[in-house]
């Protein structure tokens, strides 16, 4: 199956892999801006991610964001610059107004099995990507994509973030990419999340990032729709989950990289020209 998600980006198992990335929430609107058009430079197309608000933090005083008014306002400043837009939604009632800047309504892996929330973002018409939860299994990730399906969407998107594997640690099962991709929608594999440890700084997540590279080779070697990564400038100074983000720096190689995997993969599969005008990279 394959979900058009805004002109000239369309996410399909057997095309040419797309991008999603960004910071892990809105830090200012200079930053956003800025943090765009970098990896607009470096990739060419790809959806534009941050939240405007972290409502699942580990600790009460750990950074949100702007919140919703605030940060759909700068989002929408970011699309009109040509950007697709992703961000997530916590509550059934944010929907709507969402719907009306992202291109993408994303359901945070703790809530993928909310019901009310799932049917709100089917309900826009909006392209919806469900993170599976660390606690589920992956042929059971097909339960949640039916409540967004009931409401006549069909843009559905599910990304793999990890599983969780006893305390402060994930574990990402390839198998699971194959299983999810049985359902037929586009599979994404979110390589910076799947490297956290969550809650091992105490009062935040810690992270590996040194492993997301093997970890987004391997994916993409199962042949699927695409990749997102957390990408920052100086992810020691983020103000939320620095500690798995992909350092702006590491970008450009970790993606021809990652190109070359999904050329060799797809050999059989259309021209990019022919199903698809997802990154390609700048020279």
């Amino acid at each position: 199956m394959r979900v058009e998600v805004s002109e000239g980006i369309a996410l399909d198992n057997e095309a040419p892999i797309a991008l999603i990335a960004g910071p892990c929430v809105i830090e200012s609107e200079e930053h956003v801006h800025q943090l765009a058009r970098e990896i607009r430079r470096i990739a060419g197309r790809f959806v534009f991610k941050a939240s405007f608000d972290k409502a699942n933090r580990n600790s009460l005083t750990s950074y949100r964001g702007p919140g919703l008014k605030e940060g759909l306002r700068i989002l929408a400043g970011v699309k009109k610059e040509g950007f697709p837009i992703l961000t997530d939604i916590h509550e059934p009632w944010q929907a709507e107004p969402v719907a009306e800047v992202a291109d993408i309504l994303q359901i945070p892996a703790f809530l993928c099995r909310q019901t009310d929330l799932l049917l709100a973002a089917g309900r826009t018409g909006r392209a919806v990507n469900i993170k599976k939860g660390q606690f589920l299994a992956p042929q059971d990730i097909h339960w949640a994509a039916e409540k967004v399906a009931s409401t006549g969407n069909a843009k559905i998107l599910l990304t793999e973030r990890g599983s969780t594997f006893g305390y402060h640690n994930l574990v990402v099962d390839m198998r699971g990419l194959a299983m999810m991709k049985q359902t037929g929608y586009p599979v994404i594999f979110d390589a910076t999340h799947s490297v956290q440890l969550p809650g091992g700084g105490g009062s935040v997540s810690g992270g590996q990032p040194e492993f997301i590279e093997p970890l987004a080779s391997a994916a993409v070697a199962v042949g699927i729709a695409g990749v997102f990564l957390e990408v920052h400038e100086a992810p020691d100074r983020a103000l939320s989950d620095g500690a798995n983000a992909l350092p702006l720096r590491s970008l450009e190689n970790l993606l021809r990289r990652l190109q070359r995997i999904d050329r060799a993969v797809k050999v059989n599969a259309l021209p990019s020209s022919a199903v698809s005008t997802n990154m390609e990279l700048c020279p």
